[in-house]
């Protein structure tokens, strides 16, 4: 099973390829993708990005974990977080929103087993 492309980004709102859903901030994954409400884990923009809210994503069997951290990088990923996939052996990038969509889309091209946390405003 694939990872699926991301179709679209724009100022929240993002398009997964063979999804009829819009999504303001999404999690993808070999297979499937759906809304990232941070009311599921208390997430703000800080502390930022928690465990809780990857364990989903890190369930599927990923090798790498994109995260978008918004178009101005206003979402946070402390260390923690990176440190929790890294345990996992999972590898991690970090960037903001259009270069993590940019960088997943690639990896998921090449058939790299990738999930991803994408932020789409601020």
């Amino acid at each position: 099973m694939s990872s699926p492309e991301i179709a679209s980004l724009s100022w929240g709102q993002m398009k997964v390829k063979g999804c009829s859903t819009t999504y303001k901030d999404c999690k993808v994954w070999p297979g499937g993708s759906r809304t990232w409400d941070w009311r599921e884990t208390g997430t703000n923009h800080s502390p930022g990005v928690q465990p809780a809210d990857l364990e989903e994503v890190v369930k599927k069997d990923v090798k790498t974990v994109v995260i978008g951290r918004g178009m101005s990088e206003a979402l946070q990923v402390p260390a923690s977080t990176v440190d929790y996939l890294k345990k996992s052996g999972i590898d991690v990038l970090v960037l903001q929103t259009e270069k993590a969509v940019a960088e997943y889309n690639a990896l998921a091209a090449q058939g790299v087993r990738v999930g991803g946390l994408f932020h789409s405003t601020c």
